[in-house]
C-alpha cells in the first residue's frame, strides 16, 4: 500500500516572510501538491504531513536562523493546503520524517510499503527523508513537480542523488 507524504509546506517555509522562505519556488507547488493531496484522497491512500517542528534553543539553528519553532505561527501549514481529520501529523526536529518520530510504526501498522514524497526543501528534508526510508526498505517515488528548495543547483543534485544513489522513482 502507498502514502503521501507532505513535507514541511510550513509558514516559515513557503511564505514570502517566513524565516527560511524558499520563494517563489515554494509557492508553484502549491497547486501540484493540492492536486496529489486530491488524488490520494479520492483513492482512499492515508496522507502525512511532516512538520518541523523545533524547540527555543534547538542546535540546528547554529546552522540555520531559528524557525518552525513549536507553537509559532511559522511552524503551521500554510493556509492553502488543508488537512482533513483522518490526516496524520508528524512533528520532527530533524531532516528526516524518521529521526526521532514514530513515522515508521505508523506506516507499517498500515501495511504501507511505497512512499510518495512531495514539499520542502528538496535537497534537506525531502532527501534525507527519502534516504532513512530507503534504507527502512521502503519503495520511495519522489514528484518532481512537487518539490523545491532555495537553491536549483542543490534541487537538481538532490533528484540525482535520491535516484541514482537511494534508486528512488522521480516521477
Amino acid at each position: 500500500m502507498k502514502a503521501l507524504l507532505v513535507i514541511d509546506m510550513l509558514k516559515d517555509f513557503i511564505d514570502e516572510m517566513g524565516t527560511l522562505s524558499v520563494g517563489l519556488a515554494g509557492k508553484k507547488i502549491v497547486p501540484f501538491i493540492n492536486g496529489t493531496i486530491d488524488k490520494f484522497r479520492k483513492e482512499g491512500f492515508p496522507i502525512v504531513f511532516i512538520c518541523d517542528n523545533h524547540e527555543k534553543d534547538d542546535k540546528e539553528f547554529d546552522m540555520f536562523p531559528p524557525h518552525c519553532i513549536a507553537q509559532t505561527e511559522g511552524a503551521e501549514i500554510i493556509e492553502d493546503i488543508k488537512i482533513n481529520p483522518g490526516d496524520k501529523v508528524i512533528r520532527k526536529r530533524r531532516y528526516s520524517a524518521f529521526f526521532g518520530t514514530d513515522l515508521d510504526l505508523y506506516l507499517r501498522e498500515k501495511g504501507i510499503d511505497e512512499l510518495y514524497l512531495v514539499g520542502v526543501c528538496t535537497n534537506i528534508c525531502v532527501l534525507y527523508t527519502a534516504a532513512d526510508a530507503r534504507n527502512l526498505a521502503y519503495k520511495v517515488n519522489i514528484y518532481k513537480d512537487g518539490v523545491a528548495s532555495f537553491n536549483d543547483d542543490a534541487h537538481e543534485f538532490a533528484l540525482k542523488e535520491a535516484e541514482s544513489t537511494l534508486g528512488c522513482q522521480i516521477i
